[in-house]
């Protein structure tokens, strides 16, 4: 199974590499994590392991999850994630604990979490648009998005604005992923993941780090 786990982003910090170059990255507590679920093709139409992470007291969790969660013999977590698996889960047993030890040999991390919500937005602000000219002559509509739709119909379309079309509205507070982040150090000890470099949302918020998805641990 693939290294992954939920945790809590830290704040950032700085440390120093082998080479002595000073080095910003994120500190994430992560897990430590227990198996609930053991998901097969045979059961449930595809191979998962389903962790929970934050232990909750009984009378703060619903019947269902406690019932989900005394299956496995654990106590009832604050939240559950999937790990979607290419064949059956031979390395983990149900009720298992993981920790920060299964990043032991793992270089490069991709990191899920909601991003911070930023409120309504501008075009600009919302999707880097450069602006209008701000030369003599032009009219003060420096920040305005443009033209947002023509007469023309597009393969059966009205003349309204189409679909995908970049305006104002909300930004931020959608879930991303932060790729091929390089794992400086692991603190077995204190259950920390120090990523390099910054990851998505905010302080306290909940993030799920799993090992590199499109970058191979042995390419350093």
């Amino acid at each position: 199974m693939q290294a992954a786990l939920l945790g809590r982003k830290i704040g950032m910090t700085q440390v120093y590499d082998e080479a002595g170059t000073l080095c910003p990255v994120t500190v994430v507590q992560a897990g430590p994590c227990t198996v609930t679920q053991i998901k097969g093709v045979q059961t449930d139409g595809y191979d998962a392991v389903q962790i929970g992470f934050e232990a909750l007291r009984p009378h703060r969790a619903t019947q269902p999850i406690i019932g989900h969660a005394g299956r496995a013999g654990v106590k009832p977590s604050r939240v559950y994630r999937e790990i979607r698996l290419a064949g059956p889960a031979e390395d983990v047993q149900l009720g298992q604990t993981l920790t920060v030890e299964t990043f032991g040999d793992v270089q490069w991390v991709d990191v899920t979490a909601t991003s911070k919500g930023k409120g309504f937005a501008g075009a600009m602000k919302r999707h880097n648009f450069r602006g209008m000219g701000a030369s003599h002559g032009v009219e003060r509509k420096h920040r305005s998005p443009g033209a947002i739709a023509s007469h023309g119909n597009v393969r059966g379309g009205s003349g309204g604005p189409k679909k995908g079309k970049r305006m104002a509205g909300q930004l931020g507070n959608v879930r991303c992923t932060s790729r091929n982040h390089k794992l400086v150090a692991v603190d077995a000890e204190n259950h920390l993941l120090l990523i390099k470099g910054s990851v998505p949302g905010p302080n306290g918020g909940l993030v799920f780090v799993k090992t590199s998805k499109t970058r191979q641990s042995a390419a350093k």
